[in-house]
């Protein structure tokens, strides 16, 4: 009889252990799942981004070649524009196969803050080439670049409030468990240009 109790308290047991083991693991899905989907929503907001800085990267060789046949003396300015945008590409490919990746994040600002600066020494240097300024082409192109630039700093919002929402998840207790056993790394922010005059660069208007 002793023995018919003991064992049953043994089976007790095991079955409630049985039950705390999926509990556990039902929470940790749960979480898991919580974060694939707040990581989801920072990546798909970086593709918005992507696809701005896709298209100004695009638009600047255009801008550039405009400006040749008019700054044939500012060969170093140009190619300087050109370099610039060149890191930036790279850059943005990197990001793309990270976003988030504090790495990844830092060097994509590094690369537009610069070439926000070269496309800023570009433009102050236009303001002497009265022609330049007059052409159809440059301001068509300087339109539709100031119209990119002001989706980049939507898109680029939408995307920190994305981050912001990921790291708060992932960092508050208990979801940092899961999100560190599941190896959720914390996520970059995107800042905008530092100061003034970088912030009025990208407003590229004749």
């Amino acid at each position: 009889m002793m023995r018919q109790i003991i064992q049953g308290e043994e089976g007790m047991t095991a079955y409630i252990a049985l039950a705390v083991v999926v509990v556990i693991v039902i929470w940790a899905v749960a979480i898991y799942n919580r974060l694939r989907t707040y990581k989801n929503q920072v990546e798909n907001a970086f593709a918005q981004i992507d696809v701005q800085l896709k298209r100004r990267h695009d638009l600047i060789p255009n801008l550039v070649e405009v400006a040749r046949g008019y700054m044939q003396h500012e060969a170093q300015t140009l190619e300087a524009v050109i370099r610039a945008r060149s890191t930036a590409v790279s850059a943005a490919d990197e990001a793309r196969q990270s976003p988030g990746q504090a790495q990844a994040m830092g060097a994509l600002m590094v690369a537009e803050q610069a070439l926000v600066g070269q496309m800023g020494r570009l433009m102050a240097l236009a303001e002497a080439y009265p022609t330049l300024k007059a052409d159809a082409r440059m301001q068509q192109l300087s339109e539709e670049i100031t119209s990119t630039e002001n989706r980049i700093g939507f898109a680029r919002q939408a995307y920190n409030d994305q981050v912001l929402d990921f790291n708060n998840e992932a960092s508050q207790f208990p979801d940092l468990i899961v999100a560190r056993l599941a190896g959720f790394a914390h996520m970059e922010m995107l800042q905008s240009t530092q100061n003034e005059q970088e912030r009025a660069v990208p407003q590229v208007k004749f």
